[in-house]
């Protein structure tokens, strides 16, 4: 054997050896080419998979989408008004809501009728006092010596015109002119009586000699309501007594505030803006725009609020503390009425007190979308929608011309097409799922179309 056959044979054993070497150390990736070779290859569903991955699509099952609360409606152009929102609060409205009753003469509280939370008609008892004023005594006194002595005056008319002449005719006007005078003076003890809360059949006891020692105190009769507000009268007899100025056994003056009354059917929203804000409400005022209000409610059990709201006052001070204004809008409440053991309650819809957000309209945008802000995934300075196709979510960008708590709205500009179903929610998660890697891509053993449905591999050629 030649001298250059062994050294061909020892140069192939050596290449053999380093190729074995190096196909050990690398035979994951030899196995791996050698299945992915023996699978079968199909071009078209590559060039689909290829294509849809640009388009960051995300695949969620009927649960997943139940449990992110997903909802998809067609979009449809529309109308939004760009809005202020204004902090406000439910107020009474003054000389309508609250109403204060006094006591008509000076006394004592002896009973107490009513107390707070209850309910009272017009003309209900409220408080007996017993009357301890001089004065009203002394009125009631006179009252009595005044109808005394016109019945005396009328007997001596009567025995001077029995006289056939005897008397002269001048002495008959004097006693006539007598009792004119002491009528006059009964009529007005008989006001002042009645002025301190004494009924007619009170008056005409004191007339026969029966002083009166104890009055009652009554609930006022209600008051027309205000101009702007449906129906020509206010049928709500009902009040409330709020609170109780006094106590049983207290001694009151004639004037004095005993209780205070309620009723919270016609209401005011007031509402604070800053100065920078006086030329946008003013336009709202001029052009009678309507503002909406959110109550903040989480029942809608009341249902409907049937009522347009307008500003229907602008105050031309400043509160120097806070540096706003006031501006008030009327309200009318709701109301229901609960009965408990044969008493009845007023419940109303809204109270005093109350928090609310005012939304005031500035400008109206046309030929827009709008859509829940929940359905607006907002990613940096880019923002994003999701077009739903049965169980694939599509990511669109879209151009928001405004936003607030609860809507968003998106320019018309072509890059979305009307009538195309966006989920109303949940673009926040979707968004995420999108980053993560989950779009555009499918299950295991299921590749997606280019229009979105998911279909098994394989079931082409079938």
């Amino acid at each position: 054997m030649s001298i250059f056959r062994v050294i061909g044979w020892s140069i192939t054993l050596v290449c053999l050896a380093v190729a074995g070497l190096l196909g050990y150390q690398h035979r994951d990736r030899l196995m791996s080419l050698l299945s992915r070779a023996e699978a079968p290859h199909d071009e078209g569903l590559a060039d689909e998979v290829d294509q849809a991955a640009p388009f960051a699509k995300v695949v969620l099952n009927e649960m997943a989408q139940g449990n992110l609360g997903i909802r998809a409606l067609p979009l449809k152009p529309g109308s939004y008004w760009k809005t202020i929102t204004v902090p406000g609060m439910v107020v009474d409205r003054p000389g309508f809501s609250d109403r204060g009753v006094v006591a008509p003469a000076t006394g004592i509280v002896t009973r107490v009728h009513h107390f707070p939370g209850e309910m009272v008609r017009s003309g209900d008892i409220l408080f007996t006092l017993r009357l301890s004023s001089e004065t009203l005594h002394q009125t009631q006194t006179d009252l009595f010596k005044s109808m005394q002595d016109i019945a005396l005056a009328r007997e001596q008319r009567k025995r001077l015109a029995d006289s056939a002449g005897a008397i002269p005719e001048a002495r008959i006007i004097e006693v006539d002119n007598q009792i004119t005078r002491l009528q006059v003076a009964c009529r007005a003890y008989s006001q002042e009586l009645a002025n301190r809360g004494f009924t007619p059949e009170m008056v005409a006891s004191v007339e026969s000699g029966k002083f009166v020692g104890e009055v009652v105190v009554t609930a006022p009769n209600r008051k027309p309501k205000p101009l702007g507000t449906a129906g020509g009268t206010d049928g709500a007899e009902m009040f409330e007594v709020q609170e109780l100025k006094v106590e049983l056994g207290h001694q009151v003056q004639s004037g004095q505030v005993m209780c205070l009354l309620s009723n919270h059917e016609n209401l005011l929203v007031e509402g604070r803006a800053f100065r920078d804000e006086t030329a946008l409400l003013e336009r709202s005022v001029r052009e009678k725009w309507p503002v909406s209000i959110d109550f903040q409610e989480r029942t809608t059990d009341w249902g409907e609020l049937n009522q347009e709201f307008r500003i229907r006052h602008l105050a031309n001070m400043i509160d120097p503390a806070t540096r706003t204004f006031a501006f008030q809008v009327p309200l009318t409440n709701q109301s229901r009425v609960v009965m408990d053991e044969g008493r009845s309650q007023t419940l109303w819809r809204f109270r005093p007190g109350q928090r609310v957000r005012i939304d005031v309209r500035i400008e109206r945008l046309d030929n827009v979308f709008v859509v829940p802000a929940e359905a607006v995934a907002q990613d940096g300075a880019e923002a994003y929608i999701f077009s739903q196709n049965v169980n694939t979510f599509e990511r669109l960008p879209v151009r928001v011309l405004a936003r607030d708590r609860r809507l968003a709205v998106l320019a018309n500009d072509g890059s979305i097409v009307p009538g195309t179903f966006v989920a109303q929610g949940a673009a926040a998660q979707l968004n995420r799922l999108a980053k993560a890697g989950t779009s555009g891509g499918a299950p295991k053993g299921y590749h997606i179309h280019a229009d979105g449905s998911l279909h098994k591999n394989g079931d082409e050629g079938r």
